[in-house]
Protein backbone atom coordinates (compact mmCIF):
# COMPACT_ATOMS: atom_id res chain seq x y z
CA UNK A 1 0.00 0.00 0.00
CA UNK A 2 0.88 3.64 -0.55
CA UNK A 3 1.00 5.54 2.27
CA UNK A 4 2.48 8.90 1.58
CA UNK A 5 2.59 10.63 -1.98
CA UNK A 6 5.04 13.58 -2.94
CA UNK A 7 3.25 15.42 -5.56
CA UNK A 8 6.03 16.93 -8.37
CA UNK A 9 3.86 19.11 -9.75
CA UNK A 10 2.21 22.47 -9.02
CA UNK A 11 -1.14 24.56 -9.46
CA UNK A 12 -4.38 22.58 -10.79
CA UNK A 13 -3.07 19.29 -11.19
CA UNK A 14 -1.06 19.08 -7.87
CA UNK A 15 -4.78 20.48 -6.57
CA UNK A 16 -6.20 17.15 -8.34
CA UNK A 17 -3.85 15.08 -7.11
CA UNK A 18 -3.86 15.80 -3.67
CA UNK A 19 -7.84 15.52 -3.91
CA UNK A 20 -7.92 12.19 -4.73
CA UNK A 21 -4.92 11.03 -2.52
CA UNK A 22 -7.22 12.63 0.56
CA UNK A 23 -10.04 10.44 -0.87
CA UNK A 24 -8.24 7.32 -1.03
CA UNK A 25 -6.86 8.07 2.98
CA UNK A 26 -3.26 8.67 1.74
CA UNK A 27 -1.15 11.45 3.46
CA UNK A 28 0.45 14.10 0.88
CA UNK A 29 3.68 16.02 0.41
CA UNK A 30 3.49 19.20 -1.68
CA UNK A 31 6.71 20.44 -3.16
CA UNK A 32 7.24 24.26 -4.34
CA UNK A 33 9.21 26.91 -5.31
CA UNK A 34 9.84 30.24 -3.65
CA UNK A 35 7.35 31.69 -6.24
CA UNK A 36 4.79 29.09 -5.05
CA UNK A 37 4.88 29.58 -1.19
CA UNK A 38 0.95 30.74 -0.98
CA UNK A 39 -0.30 28.10 -3.30
CA UNK A 40 -3.27 26.69 -2.92
CA UNK A 41 -1.90 22.67 -2.81
CA UNK A 42 1.10 24.12 -0.08
CA UNK A 43 -1.54 24.95 1.88
CA UNK A 44 -4.11 21.76 1.86
CA UNK A 45 -0.75 19.13 1.70
CA UNK A 46 -0.62 17.68 5.14
CA UNK A 47 3.05 18.54 4.51
CA UNK A 48 5.24 20.88 2.15
CA UNK A 49 8.70 21.35 0.94
CA UNK A 50 10.26 24.05 -0.79
CA UNK A 51 12.89 22.78 -3.38
CA UNK A 52 14.22 25.57 -5.22
CA UNK A 53 13.71 29.11 -7.07
CA UNK A 54 10.86 30.20 -9.31
CA UNK A 55 13.18 28.76 -12.49
CA UNK A 56 11.48 25.46 -13.26
CA UNK A 57 15.30 23.55 -13.72
CA UNK A 58 15.95 24.55 -10.38
CA UNK A 59 12.97 23.42 -8.52
CA UNK A 60 10.27 21.73 -10.44
CA UNK A 61 12.59 19.69 -12.91
CA UNK A 62 15.06 19.32 -9.96
CA UNK A 63 15.32 15.72 -9.77
CA UNK A 64 18.02 15.62 -6.97
CA UNK A 65 15.70 18.19 -5.12
CA UNK A 66 12.49 16.33 -5.25
CA UNK A 67 14.33 13.13 -4.17
CA UNK A 68 15.66 15.18 -0.90
CA UNK A 69 12.11 16.13 -0.02
CA UNK A 70 11.09 12.23 -0.30
CA UNK A 71 13.68 11.31 1.90
CA UNK A 72 13.06 14.22 4.48
CA UNK A 73 9.39 13.51 4.68
CA UNK A 74 9.06 9.90 3.83
CA UNK A 75 6.99 9.68 0.81
CA UNK A 76 6.77 6.23 -0.88
CA UNK A 77 5.55 7.19 -3.58
CA UNK A 78 5.37 10.41 -6.58
CA UNK A 79 3.16 11.74 -8.84
CA UNK A 80 4.38 13.24 -11.32
CA UNK A 81 1.29 14.89 -12.67
CA UNK A 82 1.33 15.91 -16.50
CA UNK A 83 4.55 18.43 -17.72
CA UNK A 84 7.85 18.97 -16.20
CA UNK A 85 9.23 15.07 -15.38
CA UNK A 86 5.68 13.46 -15.94
CA UNK A 87 7.58 11.52 -19.35
CA UNK A 88 10.90 12.02 -18.13
CA UNK A 89 11.98 8.04 -18.04
CA UNK A 90 15.09 8.45 -16.13
CA UNK A 91 13.21 10.34 -13.46
CA UNK A 92 11.18 7.47 -13.63
CA UNK A 93 13.96 4.33 -13.52
CA UNK A 94 15.83 6.99 -10.32
CA UNK A 95 12.60 6.95 -8.76
CA UNK A 96 11.92 3.29 -8.35
CA UNK A 97 15.79 2.74 -8.07
CA UNK A 98 15.18 4.29 -4.65
CA UNK A 99 12.45 2.08 -3.60
CA UNK A 100 9.89 5.01 -4.15
CA UNK A 101 6.77 4.08 -5.74
CA UNK A 102 6.62 6.20 -9.31
CA UNK A 103 2.84 6.09 -10.17
CA UNK A 104 2.81 5.89 -14.11
CA UNK A 105 3.64 3.92 -16.24
CA UNK A 106 7.00 1.78 -16.82
CA UNK A 107 10.31 3.77 -17.95
CA UNK A 108 10.52 1.40 -21.06
CA UNK A 109 7.01 3.23 -22.01
CA UNK A 110 7.73 6.47 -21.53
CA UNK A 111 11.16 6.25 -23.68
CA UNK A 112 9.79 4.38 -26.66
CA UNK A 113 6.56 6.55 -26.49
CA UNK A 114 8.76 9.88 -26.11
CA UNK A 115 10.50 8.94 -29.11
CA UNK A 116 8.04 10.10 -31.91
CA UNK A 117 9.79 7.53 -34.48
CA UNK A 118 10.08 4.63 -31.92
CA UNK A 119 6.61 5.29 -31.07
CA UNK A 120 5.20 5.00 -34.43
CA UNK A 121 6.77 2.23 -35.32
CA UNK A 122 6.00 0.37 -32.06
CA UNK A 123 1.94 1.54 -33.54
CA UNK A 124 2.37 -0.27 -36.47
CA UNK A 125 3.51 -3.13 -34.87
CA UNK A 126 0.55 -2.98 -32.12
CA UNK A 127 -1.73 -2.99 -35.38
CA UNK A 128 -2.82 1.36 -34.32
CA UNK A 129 -3.46 2.99 -37.85
CA UNK A 130 -0.30 5.36 -38.83
CA UNK A 131 -0.24 8.41 -40.79
CA UNK A 132 1.92 7.65 -43.96
CA UNK A 133 5.45 8.79 -43.99
CA UNK A 134 9.32 8.35 -43.98
CA UNK A 135 10.56 4.67 -41.85
CA UNK A 136 12.45 6.66 -39.69
CA UNK A 137 14.66 9.61 -39.39
CA UNK A 138 15.65 11.27 -42.03
CA UNK A 139 19.36 12.55 -43.63
CA UNK A 140 20.55 15.64 -44.30
CA UNK A 141 21.02 15.15 -48.28
CA UNK A 142 18.79 17.52 -50.03
CA UNK A 143 18.10 14.80 -52.91
CA UNK A 144 17.10 12.08 -50.43
CA UNK A 145 15.16 14.39 -49.00
CA UNK A 146 13.12 15.04 -52.12
CA UNK A 147 12.72 11.57 -52.87
CA UNK A 148 10.96 10.62 -49.25
CA UNK A 149 8.82 13.63 -49.75
CA UNK A 150 7.78 12.97 -53.69
CA UNK A 151 6.99 9.23 -52.11
CA UNK A 152 4.94 10.55 -49.61
CA UNK A 153 3.59 13.16 -51.53
CA UNK A 154 3.19 17.12 -50.70
CA UNK A 155 2.73 18.81 -48.83
CA UNK A 156 4.11 16.81 -46.05
CA UNK A 157 4.84 17.67 -42.25
CA UNK A 158 8.49 17.82 -41.13
CA UNK A 159 8.39 17.00 -36.94
CA UNK A 160 10.79 16.50 -34.35
CA UNK A 161 11.20 13.07 -32.84
CA UNK A 162 11.44 14.52 -29.11
CA UNK A 163 8.72 17.41 -29.93
CA UNK A 164 5.48 18.53 -28.23
CA UNK A 165 3.38 21.63 -27.70
CA UNK A 166 4.15 22.08 -32.06
CA UNK A 167 7.83 22.53 -31.72
CA UNK A 168 9.67 21.46 -34.00
CA UNK A 169 6.94 21.20 -36.43
CA UNK A 170 6.93 22.73 -40.15
CA UNK A 171 5.17 22.11 -43.25
CA UNK A 172 6.17 21.95 -46.69
CA UNK A 173 4.34 22.48 -49.94
CA UNK A 174 6.42 21.77 -52.72
CA UNK A 175 10.22 20.65 -52.87
CA UNK A 176 11.99 24.38 -52.60
CA UNK A 177 9.84 24.69 -49.29
CA UNK A 178 11.53 21.28 -48.17
CA UNK A 179 14.64 22.11 -47.31
CA UNK A 180 13.92 25.25 -45.70
CA UNK A 181 11.47 23.21 -43.46
CA UNK A 182 13.73 20.66 -42.88
CA UNK A 183 16.59 23.29 -41.44
CA UNK A 184 14.07 25.27 -39.79
CA UNK A 185 12.61 22.49 -38.17
CA UNK A 186 16.21 20.92 -37.11
CA UNK A 187 16.89 24.17 -35.39
CA UNK A 188 14.19 24.86 -33.79
CA UNK A 189 14.26 21.32 -32.41
CA UNK A 190 17.82 21.46 -31.04
CA UNK A 191 16.72 24.25 -28.93
CA UNK A 192 14.29 22.88 -27.84
CA UNK A 193 14.80 19.46 -26.86
CA UNK A 194 18.43 19.30 -27.67
CA UNK A 195 17.79 16.79 -30.39
CA UNK A 196 17.99 18.08 -34.06
CA UNK A 197 16.19 14.40 -35.25
CA UNK A 198 13.12 15.06 -37.58
CA UNK A 199 10.84 12.94 -39.89
CA UNK A 200 8.39 13.67 -42.43
CA UNK A 201 4.59 12.65 -42.75
CA UNK A 202 1.44 13.00 -44.83
CA UNK A 203 -0.08 16.72 -44.10
CA UNK A 204 -3.50 16.02 -43.63
CA UNK A 205 -5.62 18.98 -45.11
CA UNK A 206 -8.47 19.73 -42.59
CA UNK A 207 -8.24 16.51 -40.40
CA UNK A 208 -9.83 16.59 -36.70
CA UNK A 209 -7.41 16.06 -33.51
CA UNK A 210 -9.06 12.86 -31.77
CA UNK A 211 -7.20 11.10 -28.81
CA UNK A 212 -7.88 7.90 -27.01
CA UNK A 213 -7.85 7.58 -23.45
CA UNK A 214 -6.47 3.88 -22.30
CA UNK A 215 -5.84 2.50 -18.85
CA UNK A 216 -4.28 -0.73 -17.99
CA UNK A 217 -2.71 -2.78 -15.04
CA UNK A 218 0.78 -3.37 -16.46
CA UNK A 219 0.15 -7.28 -16.42
CA UNK A 220 -1.47 -7.68 -19.93
CA UNK A 221 -5.37 -6.33 -18.94
CA UNK A 222 -6.03 -2.86 -20.39
CA UNK A 223 -9.29 -0.77 -21.39
CA UNK A 224 -10.42 2.41 -23.15
CA UNK A 225 -12.41 5.05 -21.88
CA UNK A 226 -13.71 6.85 -25.26
CA UNK A 227 -12.37 9.36 -26.71
CA UNK A 228 -12.41 13.13 -26.75
CA UNK A 229 -11.84 15.52 -29.53
CA UNK A 230 -9.08 18.18 -29.36
CA UNK A 231 -9.44 19.93 -32.29
CA UNK A 232 -9.77 23.68 -31.45
CA UNK A 233 -5.94 24.21 -31.47
CA UNK A 234 -4.08 27.99 -31.20
CA UNK A 235 -0.82 27.15 -32.52
CA UNK A 236 -1.15 23.39 -31.44
CA UNK A 237 -1.52 24.02 -28.16
CA UNK A 238 -5.51 22.58 -27.34
CA UNK A 239 -8.06 25.01 -26.06
CA UNK A 240 -11.34 23.01 -26.42
CA UNK A 241 -11.50 19.49 -25.48
CA UNK A 242 -15.01 17.23 -24.99
CA UNK A 243 -16.17 14.04 -25.42
CA UNK A 244 -17.73 12.38 -27.22
CA UNK A 245 -16.76 13.99 -30.47
CA UNK A 246 -19.43 15.07 -32.77
CA UNK A 247 -17.65 13.71 -35.75
CA UNK A 248 -17.75 10.42 -34.50
CA UNK A 249 -20.39 7.51 -34.66
CA UNK A 250 -20.81 4.57 -31.73
CA UNK A 251 -19.06 2.21 -34.36
CA UNK A 252 -16.57 4.02 -35.56
CA UNK A 253 -15.43 4.81 -31.38
CA UNK A 254 -15.93 1.40 -30.64
CA UNK A 255 -13.36 0.37 -33.21
CA UNK A 256 -10.84 2.67 -32.79
CA UNK A 257 -11.26 2.24 -28.89
CA UNK A 258 -10.70 -1.49 -29.10
CA UNK A 259 -7.80 -1.21 -31.27
CA UNK A 260 -6.24 0.83 -28.48
CA UNK A 261 -6.95 -1.17 -26.06
CA UNK A 262 -5.94 -4.18 -27.36
CA UNK A 263 -2.69 -2.52 -28.19
CA UNK A 264 -1.80 -1.24 -24.94
CA UNK A 265 -2.92 -5.02 -23.30
CA UNK A 266 -0.08 -6.59 -25.86
CA UNK A 267 2.03 -3.70 -24.73
CA UNK A 268 1.52 -4.40 -20.87
CA UNK A 269 0.77 -0.90 -20.44
CA UNK A 270 0.03 0.29 -16.81
CA UNK A 271 -1.55 3.22 -15.86
CA UNK A 272 -3.14 6.16 -17.49
CA UNK A 273 -2.06 7.40 -21.29
CA UNK A 274 -3.53 8.50 -24.28
CA UNK A 275 -3.14 7.63 -27.90
CA UNK A 276 -3.67 10.38 -30.24
CA UNK A 277 -4.81 10.60 -33.74
CA UNK A 278 -5.48 12.86 -36.58
CA UNK A 279 -8.79 11.46 -38.09
CA UNK A 280 -10.04 12.66 -41.65
CA UNK A 281 -12.29 11.04 -44.37
CA UNK A 282 -13.37 8.36 -41.60
CA UNK A 283 -9.58 7.03 -40.97
CA UNK A 284 -7.55 7.26 -38.02
CA UNK A 285 -3.77 8.16 -38.01
CA UNK A 286 -1.69 8.28 -35.16
CA UNK A 287 0.73 10.85 -34.43
CA UNK A 288 1.56 10.09 -30.63
CA UNK A 289 1.18 8.68 -27.77
CA UNK A 290 1.28 10.48 -24.27
CA UNK A 291 2.23 8.32 -21.36
CA UNK A 292 0.71 10.57 -18.69
CA UNK A 293 -2.51 12.27 -17.21
CA UNK A 294 -3.86 14.84 -19.50
CA UNK A 295 -4.66 18.16 -18.77
CA UNK A 296 -8.28 17.16 -20.10
CA UNK A 297 -8.93 14.29 -18.33
CA UNK A 298 -11.73 15.62 -16.22
CA UNK A 299 -14.26 15.12 -19.94
CA UNK A 300 -13.70 11.94 -19.87
CA UNK A 301 -14.19 11.50 -15.95
CA UNK A 302 -17.38 13.33 -16.24
CA UNK A 303 -19.11 11.03 -18.99
CA UNK A 304 -17.57 7.88 -17.68
CA UNK A 305 -17.46 8.48 -13.80
CA UNK A 306 -14.20 6.88 -13.65
CA UNK A 307 -11.29 8.63 -11.38
CA UNK A 308 -8.63 8.32 -13.65
CA UNK A 309 -6.23 9.87 -10.89
CA UNK A 310 -7.17 7.03 -8.00
CA UNK A 311 -6.86 4.52 -10.37
CA UNK A 312 -3.67 5.36 -11.29
CA UNK A 313 -3.17 5.73 -7.80
CA UNK A 314 -4.64 2.00 -6.63
CA UNK A 315 -2.31 0.45 -10.14
CA UNK A 316 0.13 1.96 -9.08
CA UNK A 317 0.05 0.39 -5.33
CA UNK A 318 -0.54 -3.31 -6.91
CA UNK A 319 -4.30 -3.22 -6.59
CA UNK A 320 -6.16 -4.91 -10.05
CA UNK A 321 -8.07 -2.10 -12.02
CA UNK A 322 -11.44 -1.41 -10.72
CA UNK A 323 -13.37 -2.06 -13.87
CA UNK A 324 -13.31 -3.88 -16.96
CA UNK A 325 -14.13 -3.04 -20.69
CA UNK A 326 -17.77 -4.26 -20.14
CA UNK A 327 -17.77 -1.81 -16.97
CA UNK A 328 -17.49 1.48 -18.52
CA UNK A 329 -20.49 3.28 -19.72
CA UNK A 330 -20.57 6.57 -21.26
CA UNK A 331 -23.31 8.95 -20.33
CA UNK A 332 -24.47 12.65 -21.74
CA UNK A 333 -21.78 15.05 -23.22
CA UNK A 334 -18.82 16.87 -21.54
CA UNK A 335 -16.81 20.09 -22.82
CA UNK A 336 -13.92 21.56 -20.97
CA UNK A 337 -12.12 25.22 -21.84
CA UNK A 338 -8.83 26.13 -20.63
CA UNK A 339 -9.03 28.88 -19.25
CA UNK A 340 -5.31 31.18 -19.44
CA UNK A 341 -3.66 34.81 -18.31
CA UNK A 342 -3.46 35.60 -21.46
CA UNK A 343 -5.25 38.64 -23.30
CA UNK A 344 -7.93 36.82 -25.03
CA UNK A 345 -6.77 38.31 -28.66
CA UNK A 346 -3.67 39.02 -28.56
CA UNK A 347 -2.64 35.83 -26.40
CA UNK A 348 0.15 38.03 -23.87
CA UNK A 349 0.71 36.97 -21.11
CA UNK A 350 -0.96 38.37 -18.20
CA UNK A 351 0.79 37.63 -14.52
CA UNK A 352 -0.16 39.20 -11.31
CA UNK A 353 -2.49 39.67 -8.92
CA UNK A 354 -6.35 38.21 -8.76
CA UNK A 355 -8.51 41.43 -7.57
CA UNK A 356 -11.49 39.19 -7.71
CA UNK A 357 -12.54 35.97 -8.38
CA UNK A 358 -15.83 33.76 -8.83
CA UNK A 359 -15.88 30.73 -10.57
CA UNK A 360 -19.35 29.28 -11.40
CA UNK A 361 -21.27 26.80 -10.07
CA UNK A 362 -24.58 24.74 -10.80
CA UNK A 363 -25.68 21.01 -11.68
CA UNK A 364 -23.08 19.50 -14.12
CA UNK A 365 -20.17 22.10 -13.44
CA UNK A 366 -16.78 21.48 -12.76
CA UNK A 367 -13.89 23.95 -12.12
CA UNK A 368 -10.57 22.93 -11.73
CA UNK A 369 -8.19 25.41 -10.39
CA UNK A 370 -5.62 26.22 -7.71
CA UNK A 371 -6.08 30.14 -7.88
CA UNK A 372 -7.58 32.44 -5.84
CA UNK A 373 -8.88 35.89 -4.77
CA UNK A 374 -5.70 37.60 -4.06
CA UNK A 375 -3.79 35.26 -5.40
CA UNK A 376 -0.38 36.38 -7.52
CA UNK A 377 -0.45 34.21 -11.20
CA UNK A 378 3.48 33.69 -11.39
CA UNK A 379 5.57 34.96 -14.54
CA UNK A 380 7.81 31.43 -14.62
CA UNK A 381 5.45 29.34 -15.12
CA UNK A 382 2.79 28.67 -18.04
CA UNK A 383 -0.46 31.10 -17.83
CA UNK A 384 -3.51 28.25 -16.89
CA UNK A 385 -5.93 29.92 -14.64
CA UNK A 386 -7.90 26.64 -14.49
CA UNK A 387 -10.29 24.44 -16.48
CA UNK A 388 -14.11 24.96 -16.49
CA UNK A 389 -15.58 21.62 -17.20
CA UNK A 390 -19.49 21.45 -17.32
CA UNK A 391 -21.57 17.81 -18.13
CA UNK A 392 -25.39 17.20 -19.95
CA UNK A 393 -27.13 14.98 -20.70
CA UNK A 394 -26.77 15.77 -24.80
CA UNK A 395 -23.94 18.02 -26.52
CA UNK A 396 -26.70 20.56 -26.90
CA UNK A 397 -27.28 21.33 -22.87
CA UNK A 398 -23.94 20.93 -22.42
CA UNK A 399 -23.00 23.99 -24.90
CA UNK A 400 -25.91 25.70 -23.06
CA UNK A 401 -24.24 25.27 -19.77
CA UNK A 402 -21.02 25.86 -20.55
CA UNK A 403 -22.66 29.63 -22.02
CA UNK A 404 -24.16 30.35 -18.53
CA UNK A 405 -20.97 29.24 -16.75
CA UNK A 406 -18.84 31.62 -18.79
CA UNK A 407 -21.08 34.30 -18.04
CA UNK A 408 -20.66 33.53 -14.35
CA UNK A 409 -17.41 33.44 -14.32
CA UNK A 410 -15.53 36.55 -13.34
CA UNK A 411 -11.61 37.06 -13.08
CA UNK A 412 -10.64 40.22 -12.55
CA UNK A 413 -7.30 42.21 -11.89
CA UNK A 414 -5.50 40.06 -15.03
CA UNK A 415 -6.65 39.44 -18.39
CA UNK A 416 -7.94 35.85 -19.30
CA UNK A 417 -8.90 33.86 -22.40
CA UNK A 418 -12.88 34.00 -21.19
CA UNK A 419 -13.95 36.15 -24.01
CA UNK A 420 -12.72 33.59 -26.42
CA UNK A 421 -14.83 30.77 -24.75
CA UNK A 422 -17.97 33.64 -24.60
CA UNK A 423 -17.56 34.25 -28.10
CA UNK A 424 -16.87 30.24 -29.46
CA UNK A 425 -19.89 28.92 -27.12
CA UNK A 426 -22.11 31.08 -29.51
CA UNK A 427 -20.57 30.40 -32.70
CA UNK A 428 -22.53 28.39 -35.04
CA UNK A 429 -19.67 26.07 -36.26
CA UNK A 430 -18.78 25.27 -32.49
CA UNK A 431 -21.99 24.95 -31.95
CA UNK A 432 -22.58 22.82 -35.04
CA UNK A 433 -19.32 20.96 -34.28
CA UNK A 434 -18.26 21.36 -37.71
CA UNK A 435 -14.32 22.42 -37.44
CA UNK A 436 -11.04 20.68 -37.68
CA UNK A 437 -7.35 21.35 -36.35
CA UNK A 438 -7.10 24.67 -38.52
CA UNK A 439 -10.37 26.35 -37.56
CA UNK A 440 -10.01 28.35 -34.74
CA UNK A 441 -6.68 30.03 -36.36
CA UNK A 442 -8.39 30.88 -39.18
CA UNK A 443 -11.08 32.53 -36.79
CA UNK A 444 -8.11 34.05 -35.22
CA UNK A 445 -6.69 35.41 -38.43
CA UNK A 446 -9.84 36.71 -39.65
CA UNK A 447 -10.89 39.08 -36.37
CA UNK A 448 -13.50 36.54 -35.51
CA UNK A 449 -13.08 37.65 -31.65
CA UNK A 450 -15.61 40.19 -30.32
CA UNK A 451 -13.22 42.30 -28.02
CA UNK A 452 -17.13 43.48 -26.26
CA UNK A 453 -17.07 40.54 -23.96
Amino acid sequence: MIEKILIANRGEIALRILRAAKELGIATVAVHSTADADAMHVKLADESVCIGPPPARESYLNIPALLSACEITGADAVHPGYGFLSENARFAEIVEEHGITFIGPRAEHIRVMGDKIEAKATARRLGIPCVPGSEGAIGRDANELRREAERIGYPVLVKASAGGGGRGMKVAHDAKELIQSVAAARTEAKAAFGDDTVYLEKYLQKPRHIEIQVFGDGKGEAVHLGERDCSLQRRHQKVWEESPSPALNDAQRAEIGEICARAMQELRYAGAGTVEFLYENGAFYFIEMNTRLQVEHPVTEAVTGVDIVAEQIRVAAGSPMSLKQQDVSFFGHAIECRVNAEHHATFRPSPGRIAYYHPPGGVGVRVDSAVYQGYTIPSSYDSLIGKLIVHGRNRTEALMRLRRSLDEFIVDGIDTTLPLFRTLVRNTDVQNGVYDIHWLEHFLATGGIEPSF
